[in-house]
């Protein structure tokens, strides 16, 4: 009977813990722009959470880098600022980002400095051309304008984009609304890299001794070289139970990354929205450190037994929503609390 006593303190003081860490006050969120380098540094209480890049020296505009609420920095240093230890692979993997491999035949996921200007002509560019809004609160709003456009700045897409920024004391959470709009006739057409995509930090990686080899649409082949320094102590799971390396090309409504980053363990969810096309979503998140959600990539998901093309005619538009929940602390967020999160989210 005492140690029936023992169990039901220890559920009812999780529980607790649980409640409480969802009932602290939301920060305040604080905005500081910077036109001429083209950023917008984005905090919560006095901590830097991340920075809206958009310079003409990147290929798209970007979250870059991302911070827990502890202020242990999430996403990978390289190519902008390399930390010791961060893999060189996949230069164009940079913060948090929104693009597709193939519109119109233009690559616009891959594309970085390190395309070649003779091969640039096959990518495409998102060039944010204005900032519709900022507004700092418990809620911090950033709105964009953007274009998608091919090598002669012909428009395929117009992007209006909205985040919104909270966060309290363990948690920060990224609320992301893109909205495309046909400027010709676009045919997204279906392929494995897209669309939401994350670069993560290094010991969120999923840990092994392996290379891997990975092919894009094109034939380029890129060597992710395994690790040796014991750094990466990663894993995914999803809402339908994939873990690991077997949660990629899986649909689920949640996926989440975990692992201990210094004394704290931390977590990465991304949260897809039930008015997302294809929901939910395939999962396109790899071991090396590729976190992505790609309602688009159907065909390469399911080898090919279903593919998921779309079009749009001049003036149609397409509507993505997603959103990124960071958390650190003793334990990770847990399945219970991210099905809460996504029921949630689904009624906004």
């Amino acid at each position: 009977m005492r140690q029936n006593y023992k169990r039901l303190f220890i559920a009812l003081f999780a529980v607790l813990s649980i409640s409480a860490s969802f009932s602290q006050k939301n920060e305040m969120v604080k905005m500081v722009k910077n036109e001429k380098e083209k950023k917008i540094d984005i905090f919560i209480g006095q901590k830097p959470f991340t920075s809206f890049l958009y310079p003409d020296s990147l290929e798209k505009p970007v979250l870059y880098p991302i911070h827990a609420a502890n202020g242990t920095t999430v996403t990978r240093g390289f190519p902008v600022n390399p930390q010791p230890g961060d893999p060189t692979d996949h230069p164009h993997h940079v913060g948090l980002w929104l693009n597709f491999e193939n519109v119109n035949g233009l690559d616009f996921w891959n594309n970085s400095y390190a395309i070649p200007t003779e091969k640039k002509s096959g990518y495409g560019w998102i060039k944010t051309d204005r900032i519709i809004e900022t507004k700092n609160g418990a809620k911090g709003i950033l709105s964009y304008h953007a274009n998608w456009t091919n090598q002669k700045n012909d428009i395929l897409l117009q992007e209006n984009t909205r985040f919104e920024f909270s966060g309290n004391e363990h948690q920060r959470i990224i609320d992301r609304i893109t909205v495309l709009k046909a400027d010709t006739l676009v045919t997204f057409t279906d392929a494995k890299d897209g669309l939401l995509g994350l670069r993560l930090a290094h010991a969120l990686e999923i840990p092994t001794n392996e290379d891997q080899k990975f092919t894009d649409d094109k034939g380029n082949v890129t060597v992710v070289k395994g690790g040796t320094d014991k750094i990466p102590n990663g894993n995914y799971i999803t809402s339908e139970g994939k873990q690991g390396n077997d949660a990629w090309s899986t649909r689920a409504v949640w996926c989440k990354v975990y692992g201990k980053m210094g004394n704290d363990s931390v977590s990465i969810a991304i949260i897809d929205h039930p008015k997302n096309p294809n929901y939910p979503t395939f999962w396109h998140a790899r071991g090396y450190g590729l976190f992505a959600a790609n309602p688009l990539g159907e065909k390469i998901f399911t080898n090919g037994k279903s593919e998921k093309n779309l079009t749009l005619k001049k003036g149609e538009s397409v509507s993505f929503r997603f959103r990124i929940l960071i958390e650190n602390g003793a334990t990770t967020i847990s399945s219970e609390q991210l099905n809460k999160q996504a029921k949630e989210f689904a009624k906004e």
